[in-house]
């Protein structure tokens, strides 16, 4: 049984860096989230792919102990295509193709109504919503977001965002959403929604925590080699809620997703991510925490 359900998409990307290119490459939030979690929990995917991503492009996933369980087959697979610049902390869109994702219904299994732990990964907040009324008893309900959907399905978002516990976004989208330059206003905005608390992450410069009692500042590890930053955010996402199910820590979950993201950005794709071991995230964990130290 899956203790930690990821919903999100399932992706074929088509990427370009100052460094490379990439075409066709599995991708997509509930991939990189899902083996991002893996880490440390069980997960059980939501989403669905296409008919022309074959069922073994996703056979490592179960390796992962990944229950694909609640993916649907139908119709042609999501596509996108991006580009970086030497900023590579944000992407610029070429395509989008939502083809199965533009009419998804998600399935869920009888078993993932029992899980205990939830991240709803970017997608249409409709979604999220029914996901979220579809669970028994969850415990914790991570959400995050987009600026597609601020602009588009603020309400639904608005409505999503209350029945959650914590809230992820990026700095560009917590000033859009709560239409302030200023983050620790907008986070403040986000708490009185009654989210337990926020994260904004600020992408390579980190990520910041508030809930009604602390503020925390989480570095993001300094890396010398950004290869392609691509789903970073879900795997933050990801591993953030599989560290928190098991130790209930909120900063060292943080820390240990902003560990396992810059593991991501280090390679195309998730080729990075299959590489590395527990051993490499505890000791790049360890770097993190002497970062804090003074």
């Amino acid at each position: 049984m899956a203790d930690t359900i990821i919903l999100g998409t399932i992706g074929i990307d088509t990427l370009k860096t100052p460094f490379d290119k990439v075409e066709n490459i599995l991708g997509g939030s509930a991939v990189y989230a899902a083996y991002a979690a893996s880490f440390f929990t069980k997960p059980g995917i939501i989403s669905v792919k296409g008919t022309d991503l074959e069922n073994s492009k996703l056979e490592f996933l179960k390796q992962r102990d990944i229950s694909l369980e609640g993916i649907k087959t139908e119709g042609k697979n999501f596509r996108w295509k991006g580009e970086y610049e030497f900023d590579m902390n944000e992407a610029k869109t070429l395509a989008t193709e939502l083809n199965s994702l533009a009419n998804f219904k998600p399935y869920i299994p009888e078993d993932y109504k029992k899980a205990k732990y939830i991240f709803l990964a970017n997608i249409d907040p409709e979604i999220q919503i029914e996901i979220i009324d579809s669970i028994e008893k969850p415990e914790i309900i991570v959400l995050d977001t987009m600026n597609f959907w601020i602009e588009n399905k603020k309400q639904k978002l608005i409505e999503a965002i209350k029945k959650a516990d914590i809230l992820i976004l990026n700095d560009g989208e917590a000033r859009e959403l709560f239409k302030t330059p200023n983050l620790v206003k907008a986070a403040k905005e986000s708490l009185a929604l009654g989210v337990k608390a926020v994260i904004i992450k600020k992408g390579e410069h980190g990520s910041l925590l508030f809930t009604k009692d602390e503020h925390f500042n989480c570095p993001g590890y300094p890396l010398e080699n950004v290869i392609d930053p691509t789903g970073c955010g879900d795997s933050f996402g990801g591993s953030f809620l599989g560290h928190y199910s098991k130790h209930k820590n909120l900063r060292k979950a943080m820390v240990y997703a902003s560990v396992i993201a810059s593991f991501n950005a280090e390679g195309f794709g998730l080729e990075n991510l299959k590489k590395i071991s527990m051993k490499d995230i505890e000791r790049r964990y360890e770097e993190m925490v002497a970062l804090r130290e003074f």
